[in-house]
């Protein structure tokens, strides 16, 4: 297959984040792939490096710099490895690692974040969900609302035997997150299940009435409406039932992270966050940075192999190598080569470079084809 562009060379800057743990270890995986299918589409790429979370701490005092941060807006797109680690757990405010991220989401303007979760044929016996549960296949996006709700609420703060924690939206970002469930789905099967807390949350009483407004465009969308408490059960006991999932910040939180019983592992599920067109992407892997095994060959860098895919396909406009790429990921899969969090059985285990030089080999095939 072929993606060359005619006429002058097109360049591509990404700005390059590995982050904390795990990290430097499975960005370099995805950086692999990254460079292959950008030669292949005819591309140059501008690859700037830059430091968040711990690594920034450690540095330059601070989970993400001003110089960091407008790097990112220049950027076509920004991929950014796992934070954090017990070394920084002390820190508080605006000096924890996890500060740098929101920092990031909030000030690239991605209000939307896309995790898909598939479940690959080859990995249904790493579910502990039972075959039947799993049924045919499970094939859902959640798509979580990324810059508004608890997470940025005012007023915030803590005092020695008090905390307090707001939760705010305003019907203009409800409307343009559910924007992009209902156009993503169209593309899909056609399903939206809308999450909220409606029976006790004035937020999500606002939530359930601006979604149902904005279904009335999408007349060809079929819309559903889920308590989260719900919702989290029938992740469960019916996933293959959901499509696309909309839902605010802390909701979608913790539902994209229950979808990744699903998949076996969290080291498979890649993510993307989105703001307006024309605005840089933001892609990660939606696993932590697993401390306790960094630097031992151990991490999947699957995520962040995956999350490299959609960057191609969102950012770069670059679909057939995105497509290259999740397929080389489902042959290696298929084939057997396994790291130790998706190993079964005492089965042999491959550390996170073999995983990488699997999925490359893989992914050459296919370009070159």
């Amino acid at each position: 297959m072929s993606s060359e562009r005619p006429g002058a060379k097109r360049s591509v800057r990404v700005l390059w984040l590995e982050g904390d743990g795990v990290g430097p270890e499975v960005a370099r995986e995805a950086e692999r792939v990254l460079r292959r299918c950008v030669a292949h589409a005819g591309a140059e790429l501008a690859l700037d490096r830059g430091l968040i979370g711990g690594a920034a701490i450690d540095a330059q005092g601070m989970p993400l710099d001003d110089a960091t941060l407008e790097a990112a807006r220049a950027s076509d797109a920004v991929f950014k490895g796992p934070v954090g680690g017990p070394r920084w757990d002390h820190l508080r405010g605006a000096q924890r690692c996890e500060a740098g991220l929101l920092r990031l989401r909030q000030g690239l303007g991605v209000y939307a974040n896309l995790r898909p979760t598939q479940v690959v044929p080859a990995l249904t016996e790493c579910s502990p969900l039972r075959p039947e549960i799993l049924g045919a296949g499970v094939d859902l996006l959640i798509v979580r609302e990324l810059c508004g709700g608890i997470y940025f609420g005012q007023p915030r703060g803590r005092s020695d035997d008090r905390a307090l924690d707001t939760m705010v939206y305003t019907t203009a970002e409800i409307e343009r997150l559910a924007r992009v469930g209902f156009e993503t789905a169209r593309a899909r099967r056609r399903r939206v299940t809308s999450v909220d807390k409606a029976n006790v949350l004035e937020s999500s009483r606002l939530w359930r009435d601006v979604v149902t407004e904005v279904a009335r465009d999408y007349p060809d969308v079929t819309l559903e409406h889920q308590l989260v408490d719900s919702c989290a059960m029938l992740l469960i006991t019916r996933p293959a039932s959901f499509d696309v999932v909309i839902t605010e910040n802390l909701f979608g939180d913790i539902l994209s992270d229950e979808a990744g019983v699903l998949a076996g592992s969290l080291g498979m599920l890649p993510s993307a966050s989105l703001g307006e067109p024309g605005r840089p992407g933001l892609y990660e892997p939606v696993h932590g940075a697993a401390p306790d095994i960094a630097g031992q060959d151990l991490a999947n860098p699957l995520a962040s192999i995956l999350s490299v895919g959609l960057l191609l396909r969102y950012s770069l406009g670059m679909a057939i190598e995105a497509a290259a790429v999740e397929s080389a990921v489902a042959e290696v899969l298929a084939s057997g080569t396994r790291t130790a969090d998706i190993a079964r059985d005492g089965r042999p285990v491959a550390g996170t470079t073999a995983m990488g030089d699997q999925v490359c080999r893989a992914l050459d095939a296919r370009l070159e084809a």
